[in-house]
């Protein structure tokens, strides 16, 4: 007879898991809070379309709060005249990261930084920080919460700290497992008990989605298949070979598949792996996989329990599961359960140019 975990067996499985897989599933530590006056700057900067180099798009034309901070697309849009070649993660609990983008390019503790390279990078939002920083200045309501903020004009270092500031407020609230870690026997439903028994055990998710943000923050090659879009749209794939040349690597011009985290180190063994990503918050951001070849956690969970896909050095740790139909269906129930309040921030108003008079230019 098939028996259902109770809710005093969970602390015994995570235990477990921990001393197999590493850390525990915990709570996310809480961040030191940024100067209120550089978060409110930050948000209105982060929907500031005058921060791109043609003052068409913005931070949230990849990253809206109304599709749980990504842009809902299997791969993201990018800067006007161009498109991307991988999907477009959240930006929901960025701070927490040791390593950003998909293929770990970046420092995820230094986002003042990775806001400028948003910003800078062709392919994003392609602005000069001097032109970002004249046009600021032309904007009276600008210069006073600049100098709100930061006691001095506006400038790029500033702008890229309080888009920064705003980022760190972007986090996981009131998650059901986090009221489960601490404690509160009916966070989860039963259904999702067992998806979390299945995470720990039998499926072997707690491999890599461990810790607070649910991330191993390592890289792994999964084998997930390639979205056939990037080699058959030109705009794409001429994305696809210019950021590859731009990184050094050889003979990208002969590339028909992501190397991930290849491009960035160059070492054989790197070829296929990217970073895994955290799945909190992971019922709002689909679709999934660095490409976005995966439209639904069912077909994430269907990917898994086949044992991942070819890849020729594919991480040892895939291999076929057998889960049932019913199993399945409470991995992604206990998934469901790893999102919190939806955290949703209203498009600010945002102000005009206003002529600066003679001298103050």
């Amino acid at each position: 007879m098939r028996r259902r975990l109770t809710s005093w067996c969970i602390p015994l499985l995570l235990g477990a898991a921990s001393a197999a897989w590493g850390q525990a599933l915990q709570p996310l530590p809480p961040i030191e809070p940024p100067k209120a006056e550089q978060v409110e700057l930050g948000k209105y900067l982060f929907f500031e379309p005058r921060l791109s180099g043609d003052g068409g798009v913005s931070c949230d034309t990849c990253h809206d709060p109304a599709t749980g901070w990504g842009d809902g697309k299997a791969l993201s849009t990018g800067y006007p005249g161009s498109e991307y070649f991988r999907n477009a993660q959240t930006l929901l609990n960025a701070a927490y990261y040791k390593r950003n983008y998909w293929d770990g390019r970046m420092a995820g503790s230094d986002l003042p930084t990775l806001v400028r390279d948003h910003l800078t990078e062709a392919h994003f939002m392609q602005v000069d920080g001097r032109l970002l920083a004249e046009r600021l200045k032309q904007v009276p309501e600008y210069v006073e919460m600049f100098q709100k903020a930061f006691s001095g004009e506006p400038t790029f270092g500033r702008t890229l700290t309080a888009v920064a500031a705003f980022l760190k407020t972007i986090t996981s609230r009131n998650a059901p497992i986090d009221r489960h870690l601490r404690g509160d026997g009916s966070a989860l439903s039963a259904e999702a008990k067992e998806g979390l028994a299945l995470f720990q055990g039998k499926a072997g998710c707690a491999q890599c989605h461990n810790g607070p943000l649910l991330s191993d923050q390592k890289f792994h090659a999964l084998g997930v298949p390639e979205n056939p879009d990037i080699f058959a749209d030109p705009f794409r794939h001429t994305t696809f070979r210019r950021f590859f040349r731009t990184l050094g690597a050889p003979y990208a011009e002969n590339y028909r598949e992501d190397p991930g985290l290849y491009g960035v180190t160059k070492e054989k063994a790197d070829w296929g792996r990217f970073r895994t990503p955290s799945l909190r918050e992971v019922s709002r951001t689909a679709p999934y996989m660095h490409n976005g070849s995966l439209a639904s956690l069912e077909d994430v969970v269907a990917f898994y329990d086949g044992g991942g896909g070819q890849q020729r050095n594919k991480s040892p740790l895939l291999k076929p599961l057998g889960l049932t139909a019913g199993e399945k269906r409470a991995l992604v129930e206990f998934l469901t359960s790893l999102a919190g309040d939806p955290v949703i921030i209203e498009r600010p108003e945002l102000p005009d140019y206003t002529p600066r008079k003679l001298g103050q230019n």
